[in-house]
């Protein structure tokens, strides 16, 4: 019978391409044991110990740690045990990438500040609990010691923004715009007036009857009007003046004259200030945030039904 061969180091550092460093230091680690020694002390490895650490060196190139390279090796675990809570570190170790690429994107983009930097970090980190409960405080705010109209501002704060287990950049993107958004305090001051005039409304009962004229015929005067507008229309057209009349006559109170063009510039402002475009940007972010449709752009066509009014 012939003796079973034996590599040194260095030429088992040959035969795998591996340093001899590397595999000095796995040794040392009780990883990779000698199968022999020679008279002087030499390492020796056979062709099963080469085998072993091939093995070694494909769950190191996956990532595994010291500890559960050798728990592989010495079946306290499988390596499909150990595979699958790489998989779970793995996953973990993506997501908090894939944030800080948004936020470096998001940098990139403004030029931002140190301090910037600071917050869009925090934020992209919050857990959904967190970004949920920033947006009930926001509309809590909104309508703190107003008389409001309750059914209108539970649809408003109904949209929660919901990232997924895997959401995209743009996702991340959107949520650090919408969470900047709605702790601004040029918006929030834009939406608390929103919501203190609404409540003035109210009070001297001019709100009911031209809130359900919008609410009834909203989408179809938008669709009409964007038609309009991607007809090259002019407001003071046949066709612009018509729907005019009807929004006017939607709107108005028994003792409203709907055809008294103060009573069209009183609409024509009311439909103005509530036409933000960081209002519209709400809904368009949020919609990104939650992978909704998108929300395109209304301010042409509600430009349009202002002129119309006006006109």
């Amino acid at each position: 019978m012939g003796t079973t061969a034996t590599f040194t180091i260095g030429e088992l550092s040959r035969r795998t391409g591996l340093p001899v460093k590397t595999i000095r230091f796995y040794s040392d680690e009780g990883l990779l044991p000698p199968t022999e020694r020679t008279d002087a002390g030499y390492r020796l490895y056979d062709a099963a110990a080469m085998a072993r650490l091939e093995l070694v060196r494909t769950l190191r190139e996956l990532g595994l740690g010291l500890a559960d390279v050798s728990a592989a090796l010495s079946r306290s675990a499988t390596v499909g045990e150990l595979a699958t809570r790489h998989v779970e570190a793995l996953d973990e170790q993506i997501r908090r990438l894939r944030l800080r690429r948004a936020v470096l994107r998001a940098v990139a983009k403004r030029d931002s500040e140190l301090e910037e930097v600071n917050l869009m970090n925090r934020l992209a980190s919050m857990s959904d609990e967190e970004r949920k409960r920033l947006v009930d405080e926001f509309w809590d705010e909104m309508v703190a010691g107003l008389d409001i109209d309750q059914e209108f501002y539970r649809r408003m704060r109904a949209g929660k923004p919901e990232l997924p287990d895997d959401p995209t950049p743009e996702q991340l993107e959107a949520w650090i715009e919408f969470a900047e958004l709605i702790q601004d305090p040029d918006f929030r001051a834009l939406i608390r007036g929103m919501s203190e005039t609404q409540a003035a409304q109210i009070k001297s009962g001019e709100f009911q009857q031209p809130a359900e004229g919008w609410r009834e015929n909203w989408n179809t005067w938008m669709t009409r009007a964007q038609e309009a507008v991607d007809a090259g229309a002019d407001p003071t057209s046949e066709a612009g003046q018509t729907l005019a009349a009807e929004i006017a006559a939607a709107c108005a109170r028994p003792d409203q004259d709907a055809g008294s063009a103060s009573f069209r510039r009183e609409l024509a402002d009311r439909f103005a200030s509530s036409g933000d475009p960081r209002a519209e940007r709400y809904w368009q972010l949020l919609a990104i945030i939650n992978g909704w449709p998108p929300v395109p752009t209304t301010r042409p066509a509600v430009g349009f039904m202002i002129a119309a009014l006006r006109g």
